[in-house]
């Protein structure tokens, strides 16, 4: 019998909502933050918006952990469309050489969040949040400047939770493990795969 997870966070959603939007990066970051909120009663839907992963098949199997993990627990995941040259054309374009946590990644976060802010406003949620704020890649001040942006002018909140605390990175690695998770060792695009390599 697996250990129940002893999470010193309390989380606290913007407006008390108990449904929120969850862009997800991949299952790995997913998995602590999704057992967290449905312990403290907040249902996430899962928003699978991950136009910069290449190739493709490393796109697919990320996708196929992630709803494997959500038809696990009985959760909605929307996989939105996969847009990778409209997100190199536009998102990266010119910032190919930049290093990794730089001007590419804070565009990259914009055009992936805009995209599930956008989601959130037509289908009626009014929190957004995302994984990457959980991510050992990540630059938490990109995460959250690229939510308010992506927020802007639109009826939804950006929930700028920093995801690492509390126990839940640890918590990560223990589900990761139990779970048998597919856990990638680059952040998603080939300019950080190239860095990898």
């Amino acid at each position: 019998m697996a250990r129940q997870p002893k999470h010193g966070l309390v989380l606290e959603v913007p407006g008390g909502a108990k449904r929120v939007l969850l862009h997800t990066c991949c299952a790995p970051c997913s998995s602590a933050i999704i057992e967290i909120m449905l312990r403290q009663g907040i249902t996430p839907t899962i928003f699978y918006s991950n136009s910069n992963i290449f190739p493709l098949e490393e796109y697919l199997h990320r996708k196929e952990e992630c709803t494997r993990y959500a038809q696990s627990l009985g959760l909605e995941i929307v996989d939105d469309d996969y847009a990778h040259e409209d997100w190199r054309c536009g998102a990266a374009r010119g910032l190919e050489n930049e290093p990794e946590r730089g001007a590419r990644c804070l565009a990259c976060f914009k055009y992936r969040l805009r995209r599930a802010a956008l989601y959130a406003s037509e289908h009626g949620f009014t929190v957004l949040t995302t994984t990457l704020a959980s991510s050992r890649w990540k630059d938490l001040a990109q995460v959250d400047e690229a939510g308010r942006w992506a927020c802007e002018g639109l009826p939804v909140t950006w929930w700028g939770q920093n995801w690492r605390k509390g126990g839940l990175q640890d918590r990560r690695n223990q589900l990761i493990k139990e779970l048998n998770f597919y856990n990638q060792q680059y952040c998603g695009c080939e300019y950080s795969l190239r860095k990898t390599e």
